[in-house]
């Protein structure tokens, strides 16, 4: 099993009891041998970057991150040429930078839709905890994605998505009604 910055974490349909991560598709943005941190991709909330932030002139949606930090806001991008001090996840995908930078290109249009993704919050794991819940089942692991716009757009139906792409087992939870008793 190689994790890596970059990783997607899919949740397990049936190895997750915590309800912040039920399907849940999650991107690495860090993995060392201290711990790991990422972004919940497909969880967005019920306000945009406008309502935190009333002086942007333009609303961006905000995702919950993750159950850690809650309070903070991070981003990830594919813009490390306009926001100074982005750190490089993989391919194309930065994470962070000089957020003071990132509204002055937003109200600039310089930056649009589809190239940032907000979110409130981050998910993290200790020092080996993450490799312990993958042995446990709870979360596959796709290691490569070339998909580097899946990460910008709206995630809104990728972890049926992505259970379609594991196959086998995954097909018949693809379909499964969130709440069970709705079936």
């Amino acid at each position: 099993m190689l994790i890596k910055k970059g990783s997607l974490l899919i949740a397990e349909p049936t190895g997750l009891s915590d309800l912040n991560f039920n399907r849940s598709v999650i991107l690495l943005v860090e993995h060392n041998k201290s711990g790991s941190v990422g972004f919940i991709l497909n969880k967005k909330l019920n306000y945009s970057t406008k309502d935190l932030i009333p002086d942007l002139k333009y609303k961006f949606p905000i995702y919950n991150g993750g159950p850690v930090e809650c309070q903070n806001l991070y981003f990830i991008h594919n813009q490390p040429n306009l926001i100074p001090n982005s750190l490089k996840i993989k391919k194309e995908i930065y994470w962070g930078g000089d957020f003071s930078v990132v509204l002055e290109l937003i109200n600039s249009k310089k930056i649009k839709l589809g190239e940032i993704k907000f979110f409130l919050g981050y998910s993290g794991w200790d020092k080996n905890q993450l490799e312990n819940e993958i042995t446990l089942s709870s979360w596959v692991v796709e290691k490569e994605n070339g998909n580097v716009n899946l990460f910008l757009k709206s995630c809104d139906n990728i972890w049926k998505k992505k259970l379609l792409e594991l196959g086998g087992r995954y097909l018949i939870w693809s379909n499964s009604p969130e709440n069970p008793s709705n079936n």
